[in-house]
């Protein structure tokens, strides 16, 4: 595979990867190679296809591999576990000309993203994050939140944007819904970014608005959303039901120049401790 230096362009060339970070044991780059891209597709499926509340998400794949028509206008970002090969993580990044080609962010199939025109310009949209469940560490998600800065330093980029996930149903007996709605209170009132949007579908379960669900109690925030949270990212209003996925999602909003990069470096200096 070639290499393109990403701080001289919008985005790599198509078809190659770029190395950004590593450490002692993991290392990240951002690619649109086909190989880089079939083997996050990969392990999307393995992730989301076994992840409770996900249930019935992977009726769109494709020979083990979770695709949609977003993929082929992304850079892909990967996170592979040293001294081997395997991609432990990844998340896919779609800057405006990616957006442009593809017809629209994929956040905007479940949202009305008017609100959000002011910024377009300036914003990538990151969507389907996942880590394999053996590589759920410090490390790996400081490496990641590192790459997602890193990307946006280098491309001329301030804002990101995606569709962060809640199971409406977690499989762990708490009524379907309650924990999107415990959720959904919990941003509203610490977490409101100064723009809404307006879900297409608004969750409703079994007939009930999330107003007429009771809040799950003492239910922890979802360790992707609350990470994101800390490093100072922000919600923009109610979340759309997205039934592919079993989820209710929540647009998610982080200003670079507001991020928590202390959170960051405690974050990755306990990761690097760990390593030692």
């Amino acid at each position: 595979m070639g290499n393109s230096p990403i701080s001289t362009l919008r985005r790599p060339v198509r078809g190659t990867a770029q190395p950004l970070l590593a450490g002692s044991r993991y290392a990240l780059s951002v690619s649109s190679a086909p190989a880089d891209v079939e083997a996050a597709q990969r392990l999307r499926h393995a992730v989301f296809s076994t992840e409770p509340g996900f249930d019935g998400s992977m009726d769109h794949a494709v020979d083990g591999r979770d695709v949609d028509r977003f993929d082929e206008h992304c850079d892909h970002v990967v996170v592979r576990h040293l001294p081997g090969d395997e991609v432990v993580g990844c998340y896919r990044m779609l800057p405006p000309p990616g957006a442009i080609a593809a017809g629209g962010l994929y956040t905007a199939t479940e949202f009305d993203l008017r609100a959000l025109e002011p910024i377009a310009a300036e914003t990538v949209e990151m969507g389907r994050a996942c880590v394999a469940p053996a590589h759920r560490s410090g490390a790996v998600m400081s490496l990641m939140w590192s790459g997602i800065l890193r990307y946006l330093d280098l491309a001329g980029y301030r804002f990101v944007v995606g569709c962060t996930s809640v199971p409406v149903d977690p499989g762990d007996g708490t009524a379907p819904g309650a924990v999107v709605r415990a959720v959904r209170d919990l941003v509203n009132a610490r977490h409101r970014a100064p723009w809404e949007v307006h879900p297409l579908r608004p969750v409703v379960i079994d007939g009930r608005a999330l107003d007429d669900i009771a809040p799950a109690v003492g239910t922890p925030t979802p360790p992707l959303l609350s990470g994101y949270l800390r490093i100072g990212a922000q919600i923009c209003g109610e979340p759309a039901h997205d039934p592919d996925f079993g989820v209710a999602d929540f647009v998610t909003v982080l200003d670079t120049t507001r991020a928590n990069i202390r959170y960051l470096d405690r974050l990755r200096s306990a990761a690097d401790a760990a390593q030692a």
